[in-house]
């Protein structure tokens, strides 16, 4: 499957964004898949997953986005997104979406449990 991030920008504090992931080769909804965002100088971060349909389709997230970010799909699309809402100034960062071969029972929280990765997009966000 491959991937292709879009959606990012700037944005003031307070504001919201929505990145979108297109797949294209196969269907999505047969991946979990997840986000995760790289802020300048740091190491690649966990931001939320959805585990794939024949799982449930359940989403979970990083705490530093819970309850301010969701996961969702769109398979007649063949699409996910990730809605930020509430973004503040620690979101800034690349974000990268992905997409894993094989089901893990627990959390997909590692960037190696993820075989498939779009190219980054770029979030800003200012006060």
């Amino acid at each position: 499957v491959q991937l292709q991030a879009s959606g990012g920008g700037s944005v003031h504090t307070g504001g919201s964004l929505r990145l979108s992931c297109a797949a294209s080769g196969r269907t999505l909804t047969r991946y979990s898949a997840g986000w995760f965002r790289q802020a300048q100088g740091k190491e690649r971060e966990f931001v939320g997953a959805i585990r794939r349909s024949g799982s449930g389709g359940a989403t979970y997230y990083a705490d530093s986005v819970k309850g301010r970010f969701t996961i969702s799909r769109d398979p007649a699309k063949n699409t996910m997104y990730l809605q930020m809402n509430s973004l503040k100034s620690e979101d800034t960062a690349i974000y990268y979406c992905c997409a894993a071969e094989r089901h893990l029972a627990g959390l997909m929280t590692r960037a190696y449990d993820y075989n498939y990765w779009g190219q980054g997009t770029l979030v800003t966000v200012s006060s």
